[in-house]
C-alpha cells in the first residue's frame, strides 16, 4: 500500500498497472482494484488507468464475487469522474453492465453498490458520447431509448434519496445534450412522469433539489405546458421554486437554474402569471433586478443566468396587460417601463436587452388604452349655430403619438423617457435577435390606433430612420424582412421621407424583392411602400384591390 501510494507518476503507475492487472492472478486484480478505489488519482492518471485496465475492470464488475464487484465499481467510480477517462470506458463497454447492474432486482445487488453503479452513470454522461446509438437494453435498445428511460423514472420514484439525486443527474446529462434531450423528452411524455419529477422540488436534500431543479430547466423549453401544468396544481411546488429563487443575497447555481425554469414557461399562460402575481412572485424579481443592477454584494458566477432568468420571468407580466388592472397597477407602482429601458441598456447580456425590448413593445401596445385624451368643452348656442363664434382650445403638452397626456410610469409611453434611443441604438446589434425585439418595440409607435405621422417624426428626431432602412437592406432573418417592411411602408407615408428614399436604389431592389419573394401579407406590404416612391412594378395588378 506504501508503494502504491507513491507511484502517482505516470511511469511507475504504468507498470504496476500493467503487472497487477494484466497478468496479476485474480486476487491481485481484487487487491489492486480495491486500492484504486481508495486512492485520490490525478486527471491524467485517470487515463492512464482507464485506457491500460479498463477492461479489466469492467470484467471484474461483472464477476459473480460480489467483493470483486464491490472492488471493481469503487475503482471505476473513481477513474469515471474524468471526462477523457469516462469516455474510454464507455467505449470499452461499462454502460451496459451498469444498466443490468441498477436494473436487477434488490437481492441480486445490494443498495450501496446499486448507488456506486448510478455514481458512475452519472459520471459518464457527461462526457461527448454517442448514447443514442450505443446498445445496452436486452433487445438492443439504446441508453435513451423509451424502456431504459422509464426504467430509470422507475428507479428514481422508488429508491432512497441517495440513488434518486445520481439518476437525476443521470437525465440532467442526457437532456443537456440536443442530441439525446429529445428521446428523453419523449419517455417522460409517454410514461407521465412530469409530476413525480416536480416533487423533487421541495426535497429536503440540496444535492437531491439541486439535480431536479437542473432537469426540469432542460425540460421546460421543451415540456412547457405540462410543467406550467403541474406546478400549478396544489401540491406547492411553484411556490418552492420562488423560496429557491429569492431565499438567498448572492446567486446560486440552484437560483439560477429554478428561475430559468419558470421563464421558459409559456407566456399565455395566464393561470400561472395569476398565481405568480398572487405569490408576490413579481415584486420579489423586481427588488433581486434592482439588487443586481446596484452591485451584489457578493458577485458570484451564476449571476449572469440569473438575471437573464429574472428578467424573463418578469417579462412575462406584459404578456397579461389588457383587462388585468392588478397587473397595470403593479407595472405602475414599479415604473416596469423605466425599469425595462434601464435594461436596454445591459452591454454585453444580449438575451436580457432582447427580453427588454418585447417586454417594453407589449408596454407600449398599452399606452393608446391608458393614456387620458383630453376634454374638449362643448361649443356654446352661438358657437353651434355659428361655426365661426366656436374657438377650440389650443391643446399643449399632449403626446404627439397617443394624442392625450402620456408618461413612462403611468401610461407605460416610450416617448416619456431614455427608450427610444436606446432601441435606435440596438437596431445596429450583433444579435439578429436583439434587432428584431428593438425593431418590434419601436413599430407600436407607427401601428393602428396612435399618430403614425406623429410617430415618424419621433422617429426622425432620434434618428431612427436610416438604421429602419439599414435593416431592411441587411435582411438577415425573414422575420426580421417582414418586419422591417412593415416599418418601411408606414414611414413612406410621409411624403419628405418618401422623396428622400425615392433616389436610393438600394431600398427600391429591397421592396421589389419583397414584393417578388414575401408571403402574401408582406407582398401587398410592399406593393403598398413602392407606390409611396413611385418604383411600383409593372406587374402590379397580381394585387388589384391593394
Amino acid at each position: 500500500m506504501l508503494l502504491f501510494d507513491k507511484c502517482q507518476t505516470r511511469p511507475l503507475m504504468h507498470k504496476i498497472l500493467t503487472t497487477w492487472m494484466l497478468v496479476g492472478s485474480p486476487e491481485t486484480k481484487l487487491s489492486m482494484a480495491s486500492y484504486l478505489g481508495e486512492l485520490a488519482l490525478s486527471n491524467d492518471v485517470k487515463v492512464l488507468v482507464a485506457r491500460t485496465v479498463g477492461p479489466s475492470l469492467i470484467n471484474l464488475m461483472k464477476s459473480g464475487n460480489m467483493e470483486s464487484r464491490e472492488a471493481a465499481l469503487k475503482a471505476l467510480n473513481q477513474v469515471s469522474s474524468c471526462d477523457p477517462s469516462a469516455k474510454i470506458l464507455v467505449d470499452e463497454g461499462i454502460l451496459s453492465p451498469l444498466v443490468q447492474h441498477l436494473f436487477s432486482g434488490q437481492n441480486q445487488l445490494p443498495m450501496r453498490l446499486k448507488e456506486i453503479s448510478a455514481t458512475i452513470l452519472a459520471n459518464i454522461v457527461t462526457s461527448d458520447c454517442d448514447f443514442d446509438s450505443i446498445p445496452v437494453g436486452p433487445n438492443n435498445q439504446t441508453f435513451v431509448s423509451e424502456y431504459i428511460i422509464h426504467n430509470l423514472l422507475h428507479l428514481i420514484s422508488n429508491t432512497g434519496p441517495a440513488i434518486e439525486g445520481k439518476l437525476l443527474q443521470v437525465l440532467v446529462g442526457l437532456t443537456s445534450s440536443p442530441a439525446t434531450l429529445p428521446g428523453v423528452v419523449s419517455a417522460i411524455k409517454s410514461s407521465g412522469a412530469i409530476n413525480g419529477l416536480v416533487q423533487f422540488v421541495e426535497a429536503p436534500q440540496q444535492d437531491l433539489r439541486l439535480a431536479s431543479i437542473k432537469l426540469l430547466q432542460n425540460l421546460s423549453p421543451n415540456m412547457g405546458q405540462e410543467l406550467a401544468s403541474s406546478l400549478r396544481g396544489t401540491a406547492g411546488q411553484l411556490s418552492g421554486l420562488i423560496k429557491v429563487i429569492a431565499e438567498n443575497i448572492a446567486s446560486t447555481e440552484e437560483q439560477a437554474a429554478a428561475v430559468g425554469i419558470l421563464a421558459d414557461l409559456p407566456e399565455e399562460d395566464i393561470g400561472l402569471t395569476r398565481q405568480l402575481l398572487d405569490e408576490g412572485a413579481f415584486e420579489m424579481m423586481i427588488s433581486r433586478i434592482r439588487m443586481i443592477r446596484q452591485g451584489e454584494p457578493r458577485r458570484s458566477r451564476f449571476v449572469t443566468p440569473y438575471l437573464e432568468g429574472l428578467v424573463g420571468l418578469l417579462s412575462r407580466i406584459t404578456f397579461v396587460l389588457p383587462n388585468e388592472p392588478k397587473v397595470v397597477s403593479l407595472c405602475r407602482d414599479h415604473d416596469l417601463t423605466g425599469l425595462f429601458t434601464e435594461l436596454l441598456q445591459q452591454s454585453g447580456l444580449d438575451k436580457v436587452q432582447m427580453v427588454s425590448a418585447y417586454a417594453l413593445e407589449n408596454l407600449s401596445q398599452e399606452s393608446k388604452n391608458l393614456t387620458k385624451l383630453p376634454e374638449i368643452p362643448e361649443p356654446g348656442f352661438c358657437g353651434s349655430i355659428f361655426p365661426c363664434f366656436s374657438i377650440q382650445p389650443v391643446m399643449t403638452g399632449l403626446c404627439r403619438v397617443h394624442r392625450g397626456s402620456c408618461s413612462q410610469r403611468d401610461t407605460f409611453c416610450l416617448l416619456e423617457g431614455p427608450a427610444l434611443p436606446s432601441l435606435v441604438a440596438l437596431l445596429d446589434h450583433a444579435d439578429v435577435k436583439v434587432v428584431e425585439a428593438s425593431l418590434a418595440a419601436l413599430s407600436t409607435l407607427l401601428d393602428d390606433g396612435v399618430n403614425i405621422e406623429g410617430g415618424v417624426a419621433v422617429l426622425c428626431e432620434v434618428e431612427g430612420i436610416k438604421p429602419v432602412l439599414d435593416v431592411l437592406l441587411e435582411k438577415q432573418t425573414e422575420n426580421l424582412g417582414r418586419r422591417a417592411v412593415w416599418v418601411v411602408e408606414r414611414l413612406l407615408r410621409t411624403d419628405d421621407i418618401a422623396y428622400e428614399v425615392s433616389g436610393d436604389p438600394n431600398v427600391s431592389t429591397a421592396l421589389v424583392d419583397a414584393f417578388h419573394n414575401g408571403d402574401y401579407s408582406t407582398r401587398q406590404i410592399a406593393e403598398r411602400a413602392l407606390r409611396h416612391i413611385d418604383k411600383i412594378p409593372n406587374f402590379s395588378e397580381i394585387f388589384p384591390n391593394a
